[in-house]
């Protein structure tokens, strides 16, 4: 049984942007221009998740979500505000499609025959080189 892709629909009308002056590459253009970009999305006023989604992604992103109930995603990688509020858009998207795409159920096995023999030598070398360590009659 695959995962199946989650379907997200289009959130864009529903984020909030705000730049600001960022750390890191640009130079002298670091100081001037506001190239840090956050975007905040608020998932419990969303019309567009369904109710499922909204609860699956309000338990599992909780420690993303500041105290106003919004999950903010922040990029100051690059040198141009547009490139970073693209990378914002990817981080988001990526986030909320790891939090709704259902985990697989694990299937407990046993270890076989021959790593059972396995782990028992090697206990049993460690065993023997640790026997050898005494002390030393002459």
């Amino acid at each position: 049984m695959e995962n199946q892709p989650v379907y997200i629909p289009d959130l864009s009308p529903e984020f909030v942007f705000q730049a600001s002056r960022s750390g890191g590459p640009g130079g002298q253009n670091v100081n001037k221009v506001n190239t840090r970009v956050a975007l905040r999305f608020s998932i419990a006023r969303s019309e567009l998740l369904s109710s499922e989604q909204k609860q699956l992604l309000l338990e599992k992103l909780a420690s993303k979500i500041t105290i106003d109930g919004l999950l903010q995603v922040v990029s100051q990688k690059e040198r141009s505000q547009l490139m970073n509020k693209e990378a914002c858009i990817a981080k988001l998207y990526a986030l909320i499609e790891k939090a709704l795409t259902p985990q697989k159920k694990r299937r407990a096995t046993r270890p076989t025959k021959t790593s059972m023999e396995k782990r028992i030598q090697g206990k049993k070398l460690l065993g023997e080189k640790k026997s050898l360590r005494g002390k030393v009659d002459f």
